[in-house]
């Protein structure tokens, strides 16, 4: 703010955002459009209240148009070149799950098993699940804990088309949003029952918390779980678990497809 930096103001990662608990980005967001393609003096006051919160403080004057200050557009071109980035580095797994998403959003058909997969997506026999975000955010997310289809490339293929049509928290991804999504995809080993929390790592294991026939489910090595208390809280409440419910817990390890 300090340096009238919009471009970097922007692309604050939503990650940090979150953990700040910030309230205000969205607004600056907005003013950073209404001051586009304007020359910008700017003269940071306060960056916090006296009592320890963050305020900010600060005046932006406009100084006359400025073509070189074009932050929108340099907001798309610096989002183009970072997905084009992640696309030259996806592995079989990640490419595959990207290509069967964009098949059916087009054309509502599913994606056909490539012929030219590595030997694991052909001949073995996995649970997985698909991760799909937007802006650093999630899109959808849908898995199986053990496989259901003839190979893992078929489950991914499937879970891919779910992950993106049929997570019941978002609505289906369109054609025109597939640009900007990008895709993770965890396969995960059988899982295994723990007599007690004190089997799980928050960074190392994923969580099945079970009653009856009420289950919930959460990875392992996410943003923002710090604790096994709260990775089992979360799957509780993804399950609709009370948290004084009896629960069976078991334990997963996947491999991060990226």
């Amino acid at each position: 703010l300090g340096k009238a930096d919009f471009l970097s103001l922007l692309t604050i990662s939503p990650d940090l955002a979150e953990g700040a608990a910030e309230c205000g980005l969205r607004s600056f967001w907005i003013m950073a459009g209404a001051l586009d393609c304007q020359r910008v003096h700017a003269e940071l006051l306060a960056h916090e209240g006296t009592f320890g919160v963050g305020y900010g403080v600060a005046y932006f004057t406009p100084e006359g148009e400025d073509d070189a200050r074009d932050i929108g557009r340099q907001l798309i071109d610096a989002e183009t070149q970072t997905i084009a980035k992640v696309r030259e580095q996806e592995d079989a797994y990640v490419r595959l799950a990207r290509e069967s998403l964009e098949t059916f959003a087009r054309s509502h058909t599913m994606l056909p098993v490539p012929k030219d997969l590595p030997e694991d997506l052909q001949d073995r026999r996995a649970g997985c699940f698909v991760s799909i975000k937007k802006d650093g955010r999630l899109r959808g997310c849908i898995g199986t804990l053990a496989p259901g289809r003839r190979n893992l490339a078929e489950e991914i293929i499937c879970n891919a088309v779910s992950a993106g049509m049929h997570d019941p928290r978002f609505p289906q991804v369109t054609p025109d949003e597939l640009p900007k999504l990008v895709y993770d995809v965890d396969v995960l080993s059988e899982p295994e029952p723990i007599d007690s929390p004190k089997g799980l790592d928050v960074k190392r294991y994923g969580v099945i918390v079970q009653n009856g026939e009420r289950r919930g489910v959460l990875l392992p090595d996410l943003a923002g779980v710090d604790s096994v208390e709260q990775q089992i809280a979360i799957a509780r409440r993804k399950g609709n678990i009370g948290a004084k419910e009896k629960v069976t817990l078991w334990r997963f390890e996947v491999t991060r497809h990226v």
